[in-house]
């Protein structure tokens, strides 16, 4: 006996998803235009963006997408995420002087080993073990990527016009508390990649002039507000990477009123509460990324009533109050991602009328409503975990991510070729799914129980996967166990080679489909960029692989199937035949019954040939 296999599902099912496919065929996405051919402003409705000046909108979807669908490629402008800081130093930073500098020195002492133009001296990667002596008059010093260890007392007294100073890369372990005394006109100092474990009170006491320090990648463990004593003109502060587990308690910048930027990325800070940040009231950029703040108080940030930027992405934030941003009325940028938040409250985002990008990667919103960002009536960015968070957010322009790997809110249809192809597959997959149900509904040679099966097979689809498991190892049982019962060698070796082709090709058809839709899965999951056409072509031509043909394979490759048609043809030859004959022997007069009696007896013979070798 061969088993007869059952129809696949898992692709079957699917085509419910694939008459959702072909809607778009019939309601492919426009653009909405406006009859007025007058420069106006556009009032697109919600959900859509205007073409720059033209009176046409476009749905968000299609704006930054990487394709030019407005006439003048507005949709394409200002895509960059350049809110906040980012944009106030692409208008402050101007492109740099192209003119011939002179490469004249005016320093008179100096190691050879280092190269000097005018008052500005480079001693990179030249072994140093100690600062160098060199002339008084010296305005820039990099000492970068030497073996400097320590820095002792009033090392740089002799350089009182030096402005910028350079000293990363050395792994100093010990600055001494008068390390930098004479330096009143220092504006930058960068101690980033050094072995620095703590900064004495008073180390920068004499920098009135410092706006810049850069304490990067050391292993700072703890500061105290004395630290900073004498910074009062300190503009920028950058402590990424170090090994801080808090912030001073009282009042830290009272010695920094300035204080526009600071960065605390990399830490192990826990706590963020109102002392840390009181009398920050200058400060435009507060960053503390990937530290393990679990606990924010209620008021923390109630003093930076000009806050513009706020980074707390990958912390261990579980909970914030609903009121916690109530007082960052001028924020413009807001990055939460990454924090395992339970729950974000309906009002979350209430007062921040002036945010422009909001990132919230990595989080679950379970409650995510249109009402969350309506109030954010600026924002242009708003990044989050699923693509379909996107829908509540109509009103912003640029929504990501645009897609999971496979899914998307794109027209899937755009391409003509594609549009034409769903409607053949379609027909293929419809008509053969159609015609296997019917086979087992009419012919009943077969046994009832697993015909009745099959059909039902056709339906499924939660379990679908369980079912062709179970299905092949029963087949494959039930064709071992009868071929043990099989006397001829020859012809049980015949059966299993059938029945192993067969298998090759149902399984060769289901690795066709499933396998490019699974490495498209695992590359998008790896976050490697998709091309949106690819997801296209896979939907159309790929995933109804199955459907198309394993009707085939599983019915019209059966023995009893292909007997079954032979029959048919046969008789229908034999009919065909007989009436030739009935006719010739009709027009001669000698017409007798036993053309019809040979037939029927061949009839009945081949059917009961049929029978025989299936039971």
């Amino acid at each position: 006996m061969e088993s007869n296999a059952h129809l696949d599902v898992s692709l079957i099912c699917n085509l419910p998803a694939m008459l959702l496919l072909y809607q778009f065929t019939l309601t492919p996405l426009k653009a909405s235009t406006m009859v007025d051919s007058s420069p106006v402003v556009v009032d697109c409705p919600v959900g859509h963006f205007p073409c720059g000046n033209l009176t046409v909108c476009l749905p968000q979807v299609l704006h930054c997408n990487g394709i030019e669908n407005c006439e003048n490629g507005a949709d394409e402008e200002n895509c960059g995420d350049n809110s906040g800081w980012a944009d106030f130093f692409d208008r402050t930073v101007g492109k740099p002087d192209l003119q011939d500098f002179p490469k004249d020195c005016f320093l008179q002492q100096y190691p050879e080993s280092c190269e000097c133009i005018e008052t500005e001296l480079e001693c990179v990667e030249v072994n140093l073990k100690s600062v160098p002596l060199v002339s008084t008059n010296v305005t820039l010093l990099t000492l970068k990527k030497n073996d400097i260890r320590r820095l002792p007392e009033e090392v740089f007294i002799r350089y009182s016009e030096l402005k910028k100073l350079f000293l990363q890369d050395n792994c100093i372990r010990t600055v001494s508390s008068r390390a930098f005394a004479g330096l009143y006109e220092l504006r930058t100092l960068y101690l980033s990649k050094n072995c620095i474990t703590s900064l004495s009170p008073g180390v920068f006491s004499n920098l009135h002039k410092l706006q810049w320090l850069i304490l990067d990648e050391n292993q700072i463990k703890m500061i105290s507000q004395q630290v900073f004593t004498g910074l009062k003109s300190l503009f920028f502060l950058s402590m990424v990477n170090n090994s801080l587990e808090q912030l001073p308690q009282m009042k830290m910048c009272s010695e920094m009123p300035r204080l526009n930027w600071v960065d605390f990325e990399g830490n192990h800070i826990k706590t963020l509460d109102y002392s840390a940040l009181l009398m920050c009231n200058e400060l435009t950029v507060l960053s503390l990324r990937k530290n393990e703040i679990s606990v924010i108080t209620e008021n923390a940030f109630q003093p930076l009533k000009k806050l513009g930027e706020l980074d707390l992405s990958s912390n261990r934030i579980l909970e914030l109050s609903h009121d916690i941003f109530k007082d960052l009325e001028v924020l413009q940028i807001l990055n939460m991602s990454d924090n395992p938040l339970s729950h974000i409250h309906i009002d979350q985002f209430e007062n921040l009328s002036q945010l422009q990008s909001l990132v919230l990667e990595g989080i679950e919103i379970l409650n995510i409503q249109t009402r969350m960002f309506k109030p954010m009536k600026n924002l242009s960015h708003i990044y989050f975990k699923k693509f379909q968070y996107c829908s509540y957010s109509p009103h912003v322009r640029k929504c990501k991510p645009n897609t999971d790997g496979i899914s998307s809110f794109e027209d899937l249809l755009a391409n003509i070729i594609l549009r034409v192809s769903v409607w053949v597959i379609a027909f293929i997959t419809c008509f053969g799914n159609v015609f296997v149900i019917c086979m087992r509904s009419f012919v009943r040679a077969e046994n009832n129980l697993h015909a009745m099966c099959i059909k039902v097979l056709c339906c499924l689809n939660l379990i679908a996967f369980l079912i062709i498991v179970f299905s092949y190892t029963s087949m494959f049982y039930s064709i071992y166990k009868t071929g043990l019962q099989t006397t001829e060698m020859r012809s049980r070796l015949h059966t299993d080679v059938a029945v192993a082709n067969r298998f090759f090709f149902i399984v060769f058809s289901d690795a066709l489909c499933w396998i490019p839709i699974f490495l498209v899965k695992v590359l998008s999951l790896l976050d490697v960029e998709i091309p949106g056409t690819i997801t296209s072509w896979v939907v159309i031509f790929i995933l109804p692989i199955n459907s198309a043909l394993n009707p085939i394979l599983y019915t019209l490759t059966t023995s009893f199937f292909r007997e079954k048609v032979e029959l048919l043809l046969c008789t229908w030859q034999r009919n065909s035949a007989h009436r030739k004959g009935r006719k010739s022997l009709s027009s001669s007069g000698n017409y007798t019954d036993s053309s019809r009696f040979s037939l029927g007896f061949l009839q009945r013979l081949s059917i009961g040939e049929v029978n025989s070798r299936h039971g």
